[in-house]
């Protein structure tokens, strides 16, 4: 449990720590060299993963962003065109990646928490347009969507999708940075997920506590290619079967109580509610983000957010008005009530009248 000293870190659920448990598992892993295909951690790890969505093959990698992006260059040529929702991570939070590794177009919709509307997408989707315009060829959907306050994409509008998508020769993508969010809280299950996408990358950084790693995932041809485009970007790794025990421990122990972490968004968002209900509807608090909307404040979120680490709260802004917490296994019941009432501290203040 953290000690009043501590900070309580809502930047992210990415700034967890690797428990003993985990640890012990990384200390005692078997390991060999994956440029090499030899380390058998790593080969056990991507055959689970892939299994678990009910592919054929699937590449560990280092970061979320590169397993994005290997799926992308598997999917579209130079040339074509990527779609994706306006503020999903893929847009907005990988540095023009798309374009840079794989020249390609990226093109945009904006949905409401970035929430799929499948008649939206396809009426933006231009497959074999040429000669004079961009021909698309995937679409990437992210689920839960980071920047939609952890919103869970509606399973029948990606089924819809899928479909509409196939008869007109479209890839689909999956960005499942926070998949086993999303399965956790909805019940739909990975198998099910699985079947509608081509390509999908999930991260083991996040809810599950793993210290490094993601993965891409889809058939042995696709994930074979990648693994060449892997090393090419320089990010081929020798004896990760360290950080491969990590995503084994995670996978055992980490899925399920991922539903602490919801619930402890939704606390962090009734409270913030209860002060200034206009920053939150806690209703679409469906996972482990809680993003509030400052608009009518007399700060910044970035003011905001200084005034929270000085009380011991660090929190994440991420646009001039838009502040993000993110609950995670490193932040227990009384952390999250500390974390509750700095808030609603700082939320009057924040919002008295000038």
């Amino acid at each position: 449990m953290a000690e009043s000293t501590e900070l309580i870190d809502l930047r992210s659920d990415t700034v967890t720590k690797p428990s003993l448990q985990m640890r012990s598992a990384m200390a005692s892993a078997e390991v060999g060299d994956d440029v090499y295909s030899d380390d058998p951690t790593v080969n056990s790890l991507e055959e689970r993963v892939a299994e678990l969505f009910g592919k054929e093959a699937a590449l560990f990698t280092p970061s979320g962003s590169l397993a994005n992006q290997l799926a992308i260059r598997s999917l579209v040529s130079p040339g074509q065109e990527l779609i994706c929702e306006t503020n999903s991570h893929i847009a907005r939070a990988e540095l023009g990646a798309a374009a840079t590794f794989s020249g390609i177009t990226t093109r945009t919709w904006l949905a409401d928490r970035g929430l799929l509307n499948a008649a939206q997408v396809l009426d933006l989707a231009k497959p074999d347009s040429g000669p004079y315009l961009v021909s698309t060829t995937a679409i990437a959907i992210e689920n839960t969507h980071n920047f939609g306050g952890g919103s869970i994409q509606p399973i029948e509008e990606i089924a819809l999708l899928s479909r509409k998508a196939k008869e007109l020769g479209l890839f689909l993508h999956l960005d499942g940075a926070r998949i086993w969010n999303a399965h956790v809280a909805s019940g739909v299950s990975l198998l099910e997920y699985g079947k509608y996408f081509e390509t999908i990358s999930v991260c083991l950084s996040k809810g599950l506590g793993a210290p490094v790693g993601s993965l891409m995932i889809s058939n042995k041809e696709r994930i074979s290619s990648s693994r060449v485009w892997r090393k090419r970007y320089g990010a081929g790794m020798r004896q990760v079967g360290i950080l491969a025990a990590a995503g084994h421990y995670a996978l055992d122990h980490n899925i399920s109580r991922l539903i602490d972490d919801h619930r402890k968004a939704k606390q962090l968002a009734i409270a913030c509610a209860r002060i200034v209900p206009s920053t939150i509807n806690p209703d679409f608090v469906e996972t482990n983000i809680v993003g509030l909307d400052l608009s009518g404040a007399n700060v910044s979120a970035l003011e905001f957010a200084s005034d929270a680490k000085q009380k011991g709260l660090l929190v994440s802004a991420l646009g001039k008005s838009y502040l993000r917490l993110v609950t995670h296994m490193d932040i227990d019941d009384e952390a999250t009530e500390k974390a509750c009432a700095i808030l609603q501290e700082l939320l009057k203040g924040a919002f008295m009248a000038k």
